[in-house]
This record gives C-alpha cells, sequence and structure tokens, in this order.
C-alpha cells in the first residue's frame, strides 16, 4: 500500500508526515511523531481518552484517518503547557487532585479547554454535558467538574 503524504500544524509548528491511508490519526500522533500524550482507551470514539482539536473543533482522533489532517491545526494535550508553564487547567487539575491513572486525563483537559475556549462562563449542567464523551474509571468525575469551574472562574477574574 503506497504511503500518504501529509502537511499538517501540530500544536502550532508545521509538521509533514508519511502515513498508510487507513491509519488513524491517534496511530501516527503516537507512532510516528511521538506525541503520546492522547491515549487509547477504546479505539471507538467513546471514551474521549484521546481527544484532539481539529481546527478548533473536538473529535477522537482514533475515529480520524491521519491522511484528513492534512491542511488543517491540530492541537494536543502536548500544545496546552507553555514551556515549562502549566495551562491554568492542567494546574487545577493537579491541585484538585483530578485525575489518577491518567489514561483519561488528556481527553479531559484537551475536551475542557475546548469548551473554555468556546464558553469562558460555563454552568455546571453545560460543563458536565460538554465532558459527557470522556469517561473515568478511577476519579469520578466531581474532582473534575470542580477544576473546570473554577478555572473557569479564575479566567472569568483575571479578565476584569
Amino acid at each position: 500500500m503506497a504511503k500518504t503524504h501529509v502537511s499538517t500544524t501540530i500544536n502550532g509548528e508545521p509538521v509533514e508526515f508519511l502515513c498508510d491511508p487507513t491509519q488513524s490519526l491517534l496511530d501516527v500522533l503516537r507512532d510516528n511523531l511521538g506525541l503520546t500524550g492522547s491515549k487509547e482507551g477504546c479505539g471507538s470514539g467513546d471514551c474521549g481518552a484521546c481527544s484532539v482539536t481539529l481546527d478548533n473543533r473536538l473529535v477522537c482522533s482514533c475515529l480520524i484517518l491521519a491522511p484528513e489532517a492534512e491542511g488543517h491545526s491540530i492541537r494536543t494535550i502536548e500544545g496546552m503547557a507553555q514551556g515549562d508553564q502549566l495551562h491554568p487547567l492542567q494546574q487545577k487539575f493537579v491541585e484538585l487532585a483530578a485525575l489518577q491513572c491518567g489514561i483519561c486525563t488528556p481527553g479531559f483537559l484537551v475536551a475542557s479547554k475546548a469548551l473554555l475556549d468556546r464558553n469562558p462562563n460555563p454552568t455546571e449542567t453545560e460543563v458536565r454535558y460538554w465532558l459527557a464523551g470522556n469517561l473515568c474509571r478511577c476519579t469520578g468525575y466531581d474532582k473534575i467538574i470542580r477544576a473546570v469551574m473554577e478555572v473557569a472562574a479564575d479566567m472569568r477574574e483575571a479578565a476584569r
């Protein structure tokens, strides 16, 4: 099978790679590009562990064929921190112990950031609805929801 050449942007940097036409974006991110933050939890788009944004739209990277990334902008969990400075969501997840084994954490963080980028003043119901596509088997959801709500409040306060 002939390889497909893909030119895209990942975490703000231009990237080119070769892949099989049937290879998932998740597999290319992890295996070809060494971006192992996104996890494969189910391989069927049901758990959210592999969440990334594609042109600012939240998607499960296990459901996207890598060639579909051509010409698009992708953001992964590796693109959240600025150097050694954690994103406020990452910091709050640590402070509130809103993580445990870590499999679901990257997906929750990417999804939470996508929500706050779209809606900086969500209600708790909106946060719960937005994150409903992400599954956690260890921590439960209360600390995660609280972390997102606190970051949203902090961001609103900083904007004043």
